[in-house]
């Protein structure tokens, strides 16, 4: 059985890219150095023990924050031969961190804390105000592991990389 075409990868050979980068798995090389390196082995996405990672277009695994939080228990790294995964390459396991968008209940004036309940990293706070506190999370603490977004009972929680975040 043969995988689809990598929508992504025809994108770039026409000199367009996609205007979101998949979320990979933690200590993934730059998109176009992961895409050249990975062999879509699977081999990754069969020793996640905690079932986050997932077979995404073209057979290329991706991070799936919906599924769980990311532990960075490195099985990942370890079981990818090619080293499309390389911890020795990157100084962080990725950059990515939580952002709140606009559909997140306190905005809104509904009390909710399931996002700073669900982060092991206690980087989600609801700081103390007259009115429904909203969440100020911090990016120095925030791993992006992912423990906030599946939680959220509005998808209003998403991980973005450090570079594109709203200063």
């Amino acid at each position: 059985m043969s995988a689809a075409p990598d929508s992504s990868r025809r994108a770039l050979l026409f000199g367009r890219r996609a205007a979101v980068a998949p979320l990979r798995p933690p200590w993934a090389l730059d998109e176009n150095d992961f895409i050249d390196a990975c062999t879509t082995c699977d081999a990754c996405v069969q020793k996640c023990p905690e079932r986050v990672l997932v077979r995404g277009a073209g057979g290329y695994p991706v991070f799936d924050p919906g599924l769980g939080e990311c532990t960075f228990c490195g099985e990942c790294e370890s079981a990818c031969e090619p080293r499309a995964l390389d911890r020795t390459r990157r100084d962080d396991a990725w950059s990515l961190r939580a952002v709140a968008g606009d559909a997140c209940l306190p905005r809104h004036g509904v009390v909710c804390s399931s996002c700073r309940d669900a982060c092991p990293e206690r980087a989600i706070a609801f700081p103390l105000t007259t009115r429904v506190p909203l969440p100020a999370i911090d990016t120095a603490h925030c791993t992006g592991c992912g423990a906030c977004v599946g939680v959220c009972p509005v998808d209003a929680i998403s991980l973005a990389a450090r570079a594109t975040e709203a200063a």
